[in-house]
């Protein structure tokens, strides 16, 4: 017979001293805590993302003076994005998510603050450094949506990683409305009126990782990786369809053809969301020039980029239900004919500020399709033991394709214009379908 659980090793939450005799009490009882302070976190963090990625494109116009370069800011703090993405994850493997979320909060706010100062001086070297260290916040952002996933069941993760994305739409949503408010408060204190998000994107973030440092206990990958040593079981191998194997199952299969065909399901997840990434940021970041080419002014900017942002993360909960019926594969899959047509939409729309809207919607609902169904995949194929280094290793690869897409997003709309922009980001966002059908066509004929 087995011997019960060595429940010493966790410790007794206040007000629940039952939970400890109970592992999975104690499991419900500190996801609780841990999606309470997640929520709080991610509204803060979602208005810190969203009022700088408004007015970047504009701000880097204004200082370079040449639309080829307004793709320069969403490249660069993309690219910070990519290497916090790694620096967020070491430091959480290490030390825990507490520890790991709140740093790249606050290296986020440093780089805010870096902005306004480079804007307020005209210094371009400072504004581009700090874009670059600014991306941190955006890089935790999406790490944050990993702690809400490391205390539930498989079955769940959907559904949980959904609840910590939704969070952010409070925020995502009300920073680009409160462009013209942060504008001219801006003014008032003789700074660039384009610094003004910048402002608020500082703030909130500090604020963010206050919150994350005060809040966020008990650990929740610490506190899964104690439940795991006193024999709680988060996975269920038997019900993981047969392209999702668990990872650490195969990781030392020897023979070539198996490694790969094993490690099909992660480079699927981690490609769904690269190219959905690519994709998004690169029409995006090209939308307030393209809307400002066409003498529309901040308020028209500020309501479609926060209906588009808005459109990224207010799907999340019937996302990720979606996500545990069916498959993280399938989701994806359709994230990717989402992107598309969302693409296709944005490069017909002209100087139409409704079909632009629309497409910008449909551009944040297939984002999300991608991230919740990629984001499910990659943590069921992931141990314990080196889940926060792998999804960080995955979220530099989302960042860098972030990267790219907003640096060549202003070289392609300046060489052939917006429309072709759209075209090249249909073509990649199709690569996500074909992939996941051919991934599944293989794993069905196996």
């Amino acid at each position: 017979m087995p011997s019960p659980p060595d429940t010493t090793r966790l410790p007794r939450p206040p007000g629940d001293p039952e939970a400890t005799a109970d592992p999975d009490a104690y499991r419900r009882w500190a996801q609780r805590r841990v999606m309470r302070a997640l929520v709080i976190t991610q509204i803060f963090g979602g208005a810190g993302l969203a009022a700088g990625v408004s007015v970047g494109a504009l701000l880097a116009e204004d200082l370079l003076g040449s639309t080829r370069g307004a793709g320069l800011p969403a490249a660069l703090f993309t690219a910070g994005a990519a290497g916090a993405a790694i620096g967020v994850g070491w430091l959480s493997e290490r030390c825990g998510r507490r520890p790991g979320l709140a740093v790249g909060y606050a290296v986020g706010a440093a780089g805010g603050a870096g902005v306004v100062l480079a804007a307020a001086t005209e210094h371009v070297p400072l504004l581009l450094a700090s874009l670059m260290v600014y991306g941190a916040g955006s890089a935790t952002n999406l790490q944050c949506r990993y702690a809400g996933a490391d205390l539930v069941h498989e079955s769940h993760r959907g559904r949980a990683v959904s609840t910590v994305l939704v969070a952010t739409t409070l925020g995502a949503v009300a920073g680009p409305n409160l462009l013209q408010v942060t504008g001219d408060l801006a003014v008032a204190v003789d700074l660039p009126r384009l610094s003004g998000p910048f402002v608020l994107a500082s703030a909130v973030y500090a604020i963010a990782g206050a919150v994350t440092a005060a809040l966020l206990r008990p650990d929740p990958l610490l506190t899964a990786r104690r439940l795991d040593a006193v024999g709680l079981d988060l996975a269920h191998p038997p019900a993981v369809p047969v392209d999702e194997t668990p990872w650490g199952s195969v990781a030392s299969s020897a023979a070539p053809s198996t490694w790969w065909q094993r490690r099909r399901p992660l480079v699927l997840a981690a490609t769904g969301m690269v190219l959905a990434q690519a994709v998004m940021v690169a029409v995006m970041t090209m939308t307030p020039v393209h809307l400002e080419d066409h003498g529309h002014g901040l308020d028209a900017v500020g309501l479609i980029i926060g209906l588009h942002i808005g459109a990224m993360y207010l799907p999340s909960p019937v996302t990720g239900r979606l996500v545990d019926r069916f498959s993280p594969s399938a989701i994806t899959a359709a994230g990717g004919v989402v992107l598309v047509t969302a693409a296709l939409a944005a490069g017909a729309a002209g100087s139409s500020t409704r079909t632009l809207g629309v497409a910008l919607v449909l551009l944040g609902i297939g984002w999300n399709l991608s991230l919740v169904g990629g984001t499910a995949l990659v943590t069921n194929l992931t141990t314990l033991a080196d889940r926060a280094r792998t999804q960080g290793s995955v979220d530099l690869g989302v960042a860098l394709a972030g990267a790219a897409g907003g640096l060549s997003s202003g070289a392609v709309v300046a060489a052939a214009g917006f429309r072709a922009l759209g075209l090249v980001a249909a073509g990649l966002a199709g690569l996500i379908t074909l992939s996941v059908l051919r991934v599944r066509r293989r794993a069905q004929a196996s």
